[in-house]
């Protein structure tokens, strides 16, 4: 007699939004394989039975895609091509009673702080010794490092703390613990990642300590570049520019979202700073290092946003040169100060909006780009496209700022170091030729 075979679960994870997100997918997955559960990320073989979606809830946009995607994953269920889907991030945290009265199909539920209770869903342990350890789903030489968790700000647009909480803050002994054995795996580059940076400490430590955590990762033997992304502007601590100048392998590089320029919308938007607030900051920060590359976002289309104000943040831009910007649309989104706003700006207005900002900024970063051009740089490289490697310098971060496309036959390895002199200037990347 036959005997129908029992075949092992194998876990696919879909990870939607940002790289807190990615990190959160790859922790999971480090638990899932110490417990012996075959585990695998946005899986194109399509050889998985379970579907674990991690979902974001930023903005209006994101929703969308989170909805989607979670719809697709019942629609395989119901077909018999997936035997389970679970669903959870940030959009299941903030949303979960909706979530499971609108699409019922799903399996379970679950929030952003609830890794144990997915475990428990395949009889699987939480390994407390495995904190830090996770599987990397980005190439074998960078990595994202969480930080912290959570937010105590008050920005009126943003739902964040709604979805993760108040800041909590991980020990400097764990996370350069983390760092070493990323760079035992392969690692160079670091990317430091949390909803708000310049806050990391003040809970454990009671000052803020990331001058401190800079120190002691820059002295991780082997790990070439540490990279930090998300810094408050409010009550920045310049400490940290003196860190980034002391030590080599910390970039010169900031993210530091400002989000506007005209006091009105600061002040509407609850950033706890004034535009000349910023721009003595932006000052002060590149007296101490002139060759520091800032990175900054900014929204468009807040409620109450007029072309005054719009007109206020081109002038902002030209005058601040900023070398990164991105841009976002306005999301009325629910929980937050903002929604019991007007949202008075049509959607496709909001784009206009965010399209003009952008053609300044192209401008400027094209100057940018120009100056480059003769300069020897160095360079990782990330891949190899069309015939032609593709990589970084370090005033740029991945998948959002510039590339540099390097010319030339000769064989290159993904994630080593080379010397590039720049040829080419474009609008948001450079060219040039091995050294």
């Amino acid at each position: 007699m036959k005997t129908k075979k029992i075949q092992k679960d194998k876990v696919n994870i879909i990870t939607l939004g940002c790289s807190k997100n990615m990190v959160d997918s790859e922790v999971l997955s480090g638990q899932l394989l110490a417990n012996d559960i075959d585990v695998v990320h946005e899986n194109a073989k399509r050889d998985h039975n379970i579907v674990i979606v991690n979902t974001c809830g930023f903005i209006e946009k994101a929703k969308e895609e989170s909805v989607q995607t979670i719809l697709e994953q019942v629609e395989l269920k119901r077909r018999g091509k997936i035997d389970k889907v679970y669903v959870t991030g940030c959009l299941s945290e903030r949303y979960k009673n909706n979530l499971e009265t609108e699409i019922p199909e799903v399996d379970a539920y679950f929030g952003t702080m609830e890794l144990p209770a997915i475990l428990k869903q395949f009889e699987a342990d939480y390994k407390a010794d495995l904190m830090g350890e996770r599987l990397l789903y980005t190439p074998a030489h960078y990595a994202y490092m969480k930080i912290s968790e959570g937010c105590n700000r008050t920005c009126s647009f943003c739902a964040i703390p709604l979805m993760r909480g108040q800041h909590v803050s991980r020990t400097i002994e764990s996370l350069v613990d983390e760092a070493k054995r990323l760079v035992d795996r392969g690692v160079k580059e670091v990317m430091l990642i949390a909803q708000e940076l310049t806050y990391y400490g003040l809970d454990i430590y009671k000052e803020r300590a990331l001058p401190k955590l800079l120190h002691a990762l820059a002295d991780v033997k082997g790990l070439e570049w540490i990279r930090l992304h998300y810094a408050y502007p409010s009550k920045f601590p310049l400490e940290i520019i003196d860190v980034m100048k002391e030590r080599d392998n910390i970039c010169n590089y900031l993210d530091i979202p400002l989000q506007h320029a005209a006091n009105n919308m600061l002040d509407l938007m609850k950033r706890q700073i004034t535009r000349e607030e910023m721009e003595q900051l932006i000052a002060d920060i590149r007296y101490r290092l002139p060759e520091i590359c800032l990175r900054t976002t900014l929204i468009t289309g807040f409620p109450g946003e007029t072309r005054d104000d719009v007109e206020e943040l081109k002038i902002f831009l030209q005058k601040m040169r900023f070398d990164r910007v991105g841009i976002f649309t306005y999301s009325h989104e629910e929980g937050t100060s903002a929604f019991s706003m007007n949202d008075d700006i049509p959607a496709e207005e909001k784009e206009a909006r965010a399209q003009e900002i952008m053609e300044v900024q192209q401008e400027i970063s094209l100057e940018k780009n120009q100056e480059k051009i003769g300069r020897i740089m160095k360079v990782i490289i990330d891949k190899k496209e069309a015939g032609r490697y593709l990589g970084r310098t370090e005033f740029d971060s991945v998948e959002v700022d510039n590339e540099v496309i390097i010319s030339g036959n000769k064989k290159l390895t993904i994630g080593e170091f080379v010397q590039v002199k720049i040829t080419k200037a474009f609008d948001y990347d450079i060219e040039g030729e091995l050294v």
